[in-house]
């Protein structure tokens, strides 16, 4: 029905840069809310920011003032752009999309594959 595909993870060394894509497709009516996730193994998901249809966004504090979340609702596209990486900032990151599609009166709930980042020397 929908699918979301990640792209831009990768190694940084610390205090390096990436930036996070993730492209929605399918039978797509509306995406309401979209947003990135993070893991670690033997973590539970993290949510790390989040970015509403008109703008208003949200993060969590370990991010503030690094990561960068925004959005192109003409490509239902979501992008993550962080800054200032850190080693703790090591997870796979994961794409959600909260989703109206054809024919359905609801939202649901979609995720990507997840994208690894690494930050390292």
């Amino acid at each position: 029905q929908v699918q979301l595909a990640e792209s831009g993870g990768g190694l940084v060394q610390p205090g390096g840069s990436l930036k996070l894509s993730c492209a929605a497709s399918g039978s797509i009516f509306n995406i309401n809310r979209m947003a990135w996730y993070r893991q670690v193994p033997g973590k539970e998901r993290e949510l790390v920011a989040t970015i509403i249809t008109n703008g208003p966004t949200n993060y969590t504090d370990s991010v503030k003032g690094r990561f960068t979340i925004s959005r192109d609702n003409t490509q239902n596209t979501c992008y993550l752009e962080m800054n200032s990486l850190k080693p703790e900032d090591t997870a796979v990151y994961y794409c959600n999309a909260f989703v109206k599609i054809y024919g359905r009166l609801d939202y649901f709930h979609f995720w990507g594959q997840g994208t690894q980042v690494t930050v390292s020397s």
